[in-house]
């Protein structure tokens, strides 16, 4: 499958951002660089960072349906 053009039009102008134990391995941020000419980035805290985001969306989630909003 082939990324979607929004969003590889927002990866190309962010980069990407590695997350979980994997991007801890040494060098792994330039070689992923190197390989896609995209700028690459480990995140500041990549061991918690998807639960804290998890935790966000969830919370929003909350707030959204208490004010009866729709997601879509």
């Amino acid at each position: 499958t082939e990324t979607p053009p929004e969003l590889a039009a927002d990866i190309a102008e962010r980069g990407i951002v590695l997350t979980g134990g994997g991007c801890l391995l040494h060098g792994i941020d330039e070689l992923i660089e190197s390989k896609t000419g995209i700028n690459t980035m480990t995140a500041e805290d990549p061991m918690t960072a998807v639960a804290i985001g998890t935790g966000q969306y969830l919370d929003f989630l909350d707030e959204a349906a208490k004010e009866n909003k729709t997601i879509d």
